[in-house]
């Protein structure tokens, strides 16, 4: 079993060490945004994960700002900011634009990481048509749909690549790809992928996913790690849904005097993997973040690994059939 202290970062191919709990800030709101943030590096986080789609960064920026101003960070190097290309600007002329774009609201020279969102790359959509500019390429269209590309991975890597090579982008890595994607990327990347984000918690906990990355020296992170909370009020999810009420989870969280969140998310990290939990509520943001100074037993990671039922909450294939069209990546 790992130490207390040695799971609280994911070296990677880099030999960079990136913090292995991370504030994620989809769904927090932009008037709530910069407050939460601030609040959470006061608290110790030194991990952002941001996005265009999220539709918050400048207010990630103003956070940040914050921070910096009153000396809760004393540089920009201390912390580790994530951003992601959408899907819109796949494109090899895009690509640089949505990063400089990106940069401009968070208010930084450079991104620690910066990672393609979804594999589906859509068509372009300008900043002054609309920002961000989300699934839909005309919500005004008499019937509004998803409008593809048909720009290939190998293209947008390569601008990926482009952008690390010019220091924007100090590591670069993909979002919601499986081994058949990954397998396809190593065979012409130049500069390989430095870090896979999934859906990732103990009812879709994908061992050979993590065990392939982990033989390419794949760093992986977790997204919605307490499971089906943030797909309730999108009707991906009931409240029945949640493994937080799981018994097996319960009785950890009992045995050690902790909530069943932070077990979920000890189990994240002792399984090898990151995690990016969000949370409005000043009390949760601690709890989130204090998963280091106790240790799941042995029995109780093979009871955890055992509530596996390959339940995936953010799946484009069934979500965007509510957009008028059909955009599977995981079958």
């Amino acid at each position: 079993m790992a130490s207390l202290g040695e799971l609280s970062a994911l070296t990677l191919r880099s030999g960079r060490l990136m913090p292995s709990v991370g504030l994620g800030t989809w769904k927090i709101p932009k008037d709530r945004t910069a407050t939460v943030v601030h609040e959470a590096l006061k608290l110790g986080y030194r991990h952002l994960d941001c996005a265009c789609d999220y539709g918050n960064e400048a207010e990630v920026g103003d956070g940040i700002r914050r921070a910096l101003d009153d000396g809760t960070l004393r540089t920009r190097e201390e912390l580790w900011v994530t951003s992601k290309l959408w899907c819109t600007y796949h494109g090899r002329e895009h690509a640089p634009l949505a990063l400089n774009r990106t940069l401009a609201d968070l208010g930084l020279e450079y991104l620690d990481l910066y990672m393609i969102h979804f594999p589906i790359p859509l068509k372009f959509v300008p900043f002054e048509t609309r920002y961000p500019p989300e699934w839909v390429h005309d919500p005004d269209a008499a019937e509004p749909k998803l409008e593809y590309s048909g720009v290939p991975m190998q293209e947008t890597w390569g601008a990926m690549e482009a952008m690390h090579a010019s220091g924007l982008a100090r590591h670069i890595g993909v979002c919601n790809v499986m081994t058949s994607g990954l397998r396809d990327l190593l065979s012409y990347a130049k500069v390989p992928p430095a870090v896979l984000q999934v859906e990732r918690h103990v009812y879709l906990q994908q061992p050979q996913l993590l065990r392939f990355c982990r033989e390419h020296d794949i760093a992986v992170v977790g997204f919605s790690p307490l499971g089906s909370g943030s797909y309730v009020e999108l009707g991906g999810a009931t409240e029945a849904d949640s493994p937080l009420t799981e018994p097996t989870v319960c009785a950890a969280a009992a045995r050690l005097g902790v909530s069943p969140a932070q077990v979920m998310l000890r189990w994240g990290v002792q399984s090898g993997a990151g995690v990016i939990p969000k949370s409005n509520d000043l009390g949760r943001l601690k709890q989130n973040l204090d998963i280091f100074s106790f240790a799941l037993q042995d029995d109780e990671m093979g009871a955890l690994s055992a509530l596996d039922k390959r339940r995936r909450f953010n799946d484009p294939g069934i979500f965007t059939t509510f957009m008028g069209s059909f955009a599977p990546i995981f079958d």
